[in-house]
């Protein structure tokens, strides 16, 4: 027994040497995909063989590349895939002329054997790739929308280099004059940061007017000082959403939706005026809507941010005064900064307070304990310029919490809560242009994050609104601020708190 043991390992070594040799198993794809080709390159120019592509010789992309219009750099292939783990990753090719007989949805079989994968001026290029080895297997294919943000593009620039993508709701900084065009360097800010624009003098984009708001399609491409460059490449590539400004007369800033101890009458709203406001010539109204399983009516708001009973509590800004860029609050009777034990901010601008433990809401709304959820499903805030409030009345800023509950029914007839265009939501789908003109319609899922329980967080939203462009130059963020009985005024009005400019 004991021999055999040991000569084990042996039998079944040269039983699995035998199979292996009359069972031809897995084959070695012929296609590397362009995520691989770009990590073999470790700072210096490296050749491409079968060794190092283990055992692959080819790639197979798309091409996203036009020059047509004459705004991409000349002679340069530009060729994409998602073959390796579904990451989208794309190379150059310098190959000259035969560049512009190319086009986008060309989907092509490239022989890489023997190219050489270098930067050049920044750009990573495979070099020295035959004409021959280079096949057009089909035409017209589609390629998917790959919306980017800035921030994205700027934080990872070698991710999204040679790739197509799109920027949405984007525009200039400053806002182009009348009769301004897109020729030169430019400043692109689509709310979460500036990317640099570069459209050639020469090219058949130059003179296209400068947008207020577009989408724009381009490629990405990298300078020497692995800084990103956008380059559209036609005309088509710009699709303009508006030519028009609308400032929101007063954002959401921040809110505690769950105060130390007991929540009733120490739950807040606080919120930012950008231009001068007297409530009392210029009525607002802040509504809650908490929908927990609870919360009645039950089923979809037929009546919106109107529904009133237990799902919507509404409260009517009709005295006091806010400056530009001052915060003010709306909220329970107690004015504390977290709960009842805690710092006293009457002193800050309350614009509207009561007991809503006890009194309904103005117009509509039960009281209740608790105007906003702790956890579960969804609830929102929204501020009208108005104290009438139906069904289509449409908001001026909006802000969602989760995402569970009966919030939206496409119907018909359709019903849900209607959202404002903010750095969160679109009334028109920007890559579609469908209307989506409620919560949870279409592209509008965007939501914050409940915060642990009983804990004292102030959610407060940070970012930056330019009030001459009409937007949020830079995203709200949910920066929660944990709160403290002694907690002053500034710790929800300074650091990491909104802005406007």
């Amino acid at each position: 027994m004991k021999k055999f043991l040991v000569y084990l390992p042996l039998i079944l070594c040269a039983w699995a040497c035998q199979k292996s040799e009359t069972y031809p198993g897995g084959r070695i794809s012929p296609y590397i995909s362009i995520y691989d080709i770009r990590n073999l390159y470790k700072s210096k120019p490296v050749k491409l063989t079968q060794d190092n592509m283990l055992g692959s010789t080819s790639i197979a992309a798309m091409v996203v590349s036009d020059h047509s219009g004459g705004n991409l750099p000349v002679g340069l292939l530009i060729v994409q895939d998602a073959r390796r783990l579904s990451k989208l990753r794309g190379i150059a090719i310098p190959v000259g002329d035969v560049a512009n007989s190319y086009v986008p949805g060309d989907s092509v079989i490239i022989d890489v054997q023997g190219a050489v994968l270098e930067k050049v001026d920044g750009m990573l290029e495979l070099k020295d790739v035959s004409l021959t080895g280079i096949r057009k297997i089909s035409s017209g294919n589609a390629i998917p929308v790959n919306r980017v943000t800035t921030a994205a593009i700027l934080a990872n620039p070698g991710d999204y280099e040679s790739t197509l993508a799109i920027v949405v709701k984007a525009g200039f900084d400053p806002l182009p004059a009348k009769g301004d065009v897109l020729a030169g360097d430019k400043v692109l800010n689509d709310g979460f940061g500036n990317l640099h624009l570069r459209t050639e003098d020469t090219s058949a984009i130059a003179e296209v007017g400068a947008p207020v708001s577009a989408n724009f399609y381009g490629i990405v491409f990298v300078d020497k000082d692995n800084a990103p460059v956008f380059r559209m490449r036609k005309a088509a590539d710009v699709t303009v959403l508006s030519s028009e400004i609308t400032i929101a007369p007063v954002i959401i800033t921040g809110f505690m939706s769950d105060a130390s101890g007991a929540d009733g009458n120490y739950e807040y709203v606080q919120m930012m005026a950008t231009r001068d406001i007297d409530f009392a010539a210029t009525p607002f109204s802040l509504i809650v809507t908490n929908n927990a399983n609870a919360s009645t009516p039950t089923g979809y708001p037929s009546k919106g941010w109107a529904t009133g009973d237990k799902r919507s509590f509404k409260f009517n800004l009709y005295t006091g005064k806010a400056t530009k860029g001052s915060f003010f609050y709306v909220g329970g009777i107690g004015k504390k900064i977290n709960g009842s034990k805690s710092t006293d901010i009457s002193s800050a601008n309350w614009v509207r307070t009561f007991d809503y433990t006890t009194i309904g809401g103005d117009g509509f709304g039960a009281a209740t304990t608790g105007l906003m959820a702790n956890s579960g499903n969804a609830f929102g805030m929204a501020v009208f310029q108005d104290t009438v409030v139906t069904a289509d009345t449409k908001p001026v800023d909006v802000i969602w919490v989760s995402t569970g509950g009966s919030l939206f029914t496409a119907g018909p007839p359709a019903k849900g809560y209607r959202i404002a265009n903010t750095d969160f939501y679109d009334i028109i789908n920007p890559i579609t242009l469908e209307e989506q003109p409620y919560y949870r319609q279409g592209s509008n899922t965007l939501a914050l994050s409940y915060n642990t329980a009983d804990l004292g967080i102030f959610n407060m939203l940070g970012g930056v609104y330019n009030v001459s462009l009409g937007k949020w130059v830079q995203a709200r963020a949910q920066n929660n601020k944990q709160l403290t009985t002694t907690s002053a005024i500034t710790d929800i009005e300074g650091e990491g708190a909104t802005t406007i400019k």
